[in-house]
This record gives C-alpha cells, structure tokens and sequence, in this order.
C-alpha cells in the first residue's frame, strides 16, 4: 500500500494553483498516496486563508493522521498560531505515525512539537518549494527526491557532507534539532523553544545578510542556547544583497566571529535549507556526528544520546 501524504497549508498563501497541482501529480508518480488538504488552497491576504482556516486545518490533518503531511511552503503565519494549537492532538498524529515535513516557517511547528512533546518530525523539502518546480527551472532535484522519499520509508539512516577543514576526527553525539535562524530567535523565552542541552543544531538562512545571521547566533550564544549544544550544522545562507558597507565583511567572516565566541564547533556546508538540493533531517531524534577529514556524517537509527 503506498503511504498516505496530505498537503497541508499552514503559512503562506500558495500564489499559484498550477504549481500545486503540478507538485501533486509528481509526489503520486512517486509512489506516495496523495491528496491537497481542502483548504490547502485558501487565500487571505499573504496567507493561506485566515488564522481560523490555517488552525483547523492543521488539527484536522492531526486528526485524519496521514503517513506525511507535507506544507506547501513557509513564509509567514505560524507564529500566528503556536498559542492555539492543539499540541496533544499533533503529539497524538505522531504517535500514530504522521511524519509533519517542511522547513523555514514549519521550523515553528517542529519546535513546537519537540517542547510540548518531545515528538520528532523532519525537516524536508516542500511541495511548492520542492516538488512544483518547473522543468525548464530545473524541474525535481535527484537528491533531494531520494533522500526525502527514503526517509518516509524508514530507509534513510544517515546524511553526508564536506565541509571545512579543522574538524577531522571530531565524534559527537546528541539530539538533532533547529532549522530557520530567525524563526528559532523569534521563539525564544516563549513556551514553544525547546530546552535541549547537549544536542547538536542546525541552521540555515534566507533574505538576510550575514550581519543579521551573527546577530542571531549571538543571541542564542547569549542565551545559553548555543554553548550548550555539541556542534553547530550551518546549512545554505541565500539570497542576501551584500553592501557598499561590508569591506570584507563576509559569512565566512561572520562565522569566524562566531567561533572566537564558542568553543563549540561550527561546520558549514550542511546541504539543506532554500536551494534545490537538500537532506531531509530527523528533529528531535538521537544522532552521531563524525567528520573524517572534510567529510561530516549525521547518522541515525542506532544511536542513543
């Protein structure tokens, strides 16, 4: 039987019909039984339908619990919802075996899930993002199809990477989490940031200039978020506009900063955030980082923190 997947609308408006259906027929011709949520196509102003039609469609896929339920896109409009949801009724989805994908804004919803709950979701790919993308735009990207449809399958059970230099032979172990950078700064101090100690983080990042990503980091070394991991993941930081002002003031710069701040390492080259390809990563569950040389796995499956 192939798995059951519903998309869901929690956030931005989907400006494009077309792309959305597009996105559909390709996820059911990859195997996967699935369906738009009814809603999935409501607009209000730049959201997917008003506050009260985004809400009661994530509690409604909660409650249907489809095998995946995958967001068409982020944008803005979770942040709206955090102190409404039903948070027993998607830790019950979970249990059952939804599996809640996305990225950028679903990193609220997957915070959520791991503080109310300690319940695991993925951070993915999504069906605009994703699945809809044009075949003369560059159309599915291979990677980021297999590592997701693997991981719905139970098969995935590590991702890999190079990064920098420097970290040969470090072997840590924790509990993955993060995803977007702001979205984790503007959670925290409320009742949905996840208090974990010893895990290992990952970030990435869109529209904003490394500034304003040292800024963020800061201020979760500043709050004792970022000293108390094991290692830091730096995924893609994209389509920011550089400036007159910058002399030489890069994100490599940046993250130089930041690690004369830290003694915990700091590995870029994550693939995973707002370009084609990318992993898809297991929040909240137990994983084992190790860098050989330059190359960095994340494994899973068989680790315990």
């Amino acid at each position: 039987m192939n798995p059951t997947l519903t998309i869901v609308s929690p956030a931005g408006v989907v400006a494009q019909p077309v792309a959305l259906r597009r996105a559909l027929k390709r996820l059911k011709a990859l195997g996967f039984d699935a369906r738009l949520d009814d809603d999935a196509l409501a607009r209000r102003q730049r959201f997917a339908g008003d506050d009260e039609v985004r809400l009661a469609a994530l509690h409604r896929v909660a409650s249907e619990t489809p095998a995946i339920a995958l967001a068409t896109r982020g944008g803005y409009g979770l942040s709206r919802l955090l102190d409404r949801i039903d948070w027993p009724l998607l830790a019950r989805s979970v249990e059952r075996g939804t599996r809640w994908v996305g990225y950028s804004d679903m990193t609220l919803l997957q915070m959520g899930l791991l503080a109310h709950g300690k319940q695991t979701s993925w951070a993915g790919p999504m069906a605009i993002d994703d699945f809809s993308r044009a075949d003369d735009a560059g159309g599915l990207d291979e990677v980021t199809v297999d590592c997701f449809c693997e991981a719905m399958s139970g098969e995935l059970e590590a991702v890999g990477f190079r990064t920098e230099a420097g970290f040969d032979g470090l072997g840590v172990r924790g509990r993955l989490w993060g995803g977007n950078l702001a979205m984790l700064c503007a959670m925290l101090g409320t009742p949905h940031f996840p208090r974990i100690k010893g895990g290992i983080l990952f970030i990435e990042e869109v529209n904003e200039h490394p500034y304003r990503v040292e800024r963020c980091l800061l201020q979760l070394q500043q709050a004792g978020v970022l000293d108390a991991q094991k290692a830091v993941l730096i995924g893609a930081v994209t389509a920011f506009k550089p400036s007159p002002l910058d002399r030489g003031y890069t994100l490599k710069a940046a993250i130089a900063h930041l690690r004369s701040r830290t003694k915990v390492p700091l590995l870029t080259g994550l693939p995973f955030g707002h370009v084609p390809t990318k992993v898809s990563l297991p929040q909240g569950r137990p994983v084992e980082l190790l860098v050989e040389g330059r190359n960095a796995l994340v494994a899973w499956g068989h680790t315990d923190v």
